[in-house]
């Protein structure tokens, strides 16, 4: 006795239908929509020149750690550490710590 087995079937793949702004936003207009799109361009495009900013002081921060080295010093200078979290902390309060913390992290390069 023989017994077949059911081969499932495989769906075609759906295509959402695209979002409307107001969807994609959350807004519940399209004007409130409209306007939450431009900042969001705006955002990331500071997002970009934020990143850019950042790679380039990850690059001066290693000029320096090389000196630093080469000339017999430690790779980090806690002191300077230091000042860059207070002025992080005085500029943006206690959250500008923890972002100054990260940037730190981030150019200190591998240890």
């Amino acid at each position: 006795m023989t017994t077949k087995t059911a081969t499932p079937k495989t769906a075609a793949p759906k295509t959402a239908a695209p979002k409307t702004l107001a969807e994609q936003t959350g807004a519940r207009t399209n004007e409130a929509a409209s306007l939450i799109g431009d900042a969001r361009e705006r955002i990331d495009a500071l997002d970009d020149r934020i990143i850019g900013l950042i790679q380039e002081r990850m690059a001066i921060s290693a000029v320096i750690q090389e000196a630093r080295i080469s000339s017999g010093g430690r790779r980090v200078n806690l002191a300077r550490e230091m000042d860059v979290l207070a002025h992080y902390r005085d500029a943006l309060g206690k959250p500008g710590t923890a972002l100054a913390m990260t940037m730190l992290e981030l150019c200190r390069g591998s240890v």
